[in-house]
């Protein structure tokens, strides 16, 4: 399944445990899921990651900022949207994930979004849905996520 991952659940599944987590895992296996994602995309997570709430986080996992940007780097399908259309009026970056996905062609945006992204449903035919939603679909059990 082709999907584009919102910042939020690429965060989540680089620093903790869980489903994001366990979306990531089932990318690097190569199993049911393939992710794409853009370099302003990347560029918003490695902004997210310097944010100051995850510094103790980041020391825990003793990884790098760069580390983790260059990881989800090479996971992804990079592509270059033509154009950014302005869509979420309250948040440009959500702007990038749609023009990424649309881009790619991905099924769906994964996202843990609820002021912006997740009220939208589906962005030209890519449905907009949350982690536990796609662990569902890809038939993967809870209790294993």
């Amino acid at each position: 399944m082709r999907l584009t991952l919102d910042t939020n659940v690429v965060v989540a599944g680089l620093l903790w445990n869980g489903p994001p987590r366990h979306l990531i895992e089932c990318a690097i296996d190569g199993v049911a899921v393939e992710l794409f994602s853009s370099p302003a995309l990347l560029e918003e997570l490695r902004q997210t990651l310097c944010y100051p709430k995850f510094a103790a986080r980041l020391e825990l996992t003793g990884a790098s900022i760069q580390s983790l940007v260059e990881n989800y780097r090479d996971l992804v399908s990079l592509v270059v949207p033509k154009t950014v259309p302005r869509i979420v009026l309250n948040d440009a970056d959500d702007d990038h994930v749609l023009a990424a996905a649309l881009a790619a062609w991905v099924e769906f945006i994964v996202s843990g979004d609820r002021r912006h992204l997740l009220p939208l449903g589906s962005y030209q035919d890519i449905g907009i849905i949350t982690v536990s939603d796609i662990i569902s679909r890809i038939g993967l059990s809870p209790a294993s996520a």
